[in-house]
């Protein structure tokens, strides 16, 4: 009766991990940390050297984001400015008014879903450094010096949740879910996007936007596709 009983708790014990699994079980321990706010320099990190991803460590190469400027769009205007991202067809699109001026394929959430809904950049990083993930569940990822980071909150999204848009240097899987959550894109457009999007740097390279001077409304929708 015993050996019974135990086989039945072991048979109990793999349904409810098949059951945690289609749940979303690896999602509840594979977050983003979040960030401190307090220590936001946009700075870059010269004895950062090794970075982690899914738990495998890659080169963190040097200076990434050392653009002064973005060239000027053709036929850029003072119209407002937008960001949209469709999660189903894992692009971003920028728009001037009703002109697109971008259209960039880019990777979001796979360990953790991209929030769906309206937000707005609330700070631009040329430097950041990213964690989290389960080393467990081999999903741990440390990633110093990400470039050209603009972080966004809004619509029940708070700022130490550390969702943003940024360069990636650890992965070019674009076009497939591949973030905790962040929105990946190509290092060289992530620039070009940073340059363009509000809050303006007013020639520096980091800023937070304020009353006169507001983050660009980003529009995020869709469903991702399958991974």
């Amino acid at each position: 009766m015993k050996k019974l009983a135990f086989v039945l708790l072991g048979a109990d014990y793999i349904l409810f991990l098949l059951i945690m699994l289609v749940l979303g079980f690896p999602y509840m321990f594979s977050r983003q940390d979040a960030i401190d706010l307090t220590n936001l320099s946009g700075q870059y990190d010269p004895y950062a050297v090794t970075a982690f991803f899914e738990n495998q460590p890659v080169e963190a190469p040097k200076y990434l984001a050392q653009e002064e400027k973005a060239p000027a769009v053709l036929g850029e205007t003072t119209a407002s400015k937008k960001i949209e991202v469709d999660l189903a067809s894992q692009r971003l699109y920028a728009y001037e008014g009703d002109k697109q001026v971008y259209n960039f394929l880019v990777s979001t959430g796979k360990w953790n879903r991209t929030p769906t809904g309206n937000f707005s950049i609330w700070t631009k990083l040329r430097y950041t450094k990213m964690s989290g993930g389960s080393k467990a569940l081999r999903t741990y990822y440390y990633l110093p010096n990400v470039p050209y980071t603009m972080f966004f909150s809004g619509g029940g999204i708070s700022k130490a949740a550390g969702y943003g848009i940024h360069g990636t240097y650890w992965h070019s899987n674009f076009g497939h879910p591949m973030s905790h959550g962040c929105i990946n894109m190509k290092t060289e457009e992530a620039g070009l996007l940073y340059f363009w999007a509000q809050p303006d740097l007013r020639g520096g390279n980091n800023i937070a936007a304020s009353a006169d001077n507001p983050g660009t409304h980003i529009s995020i929708y869709g469903k991702a596709p399958l991974h």
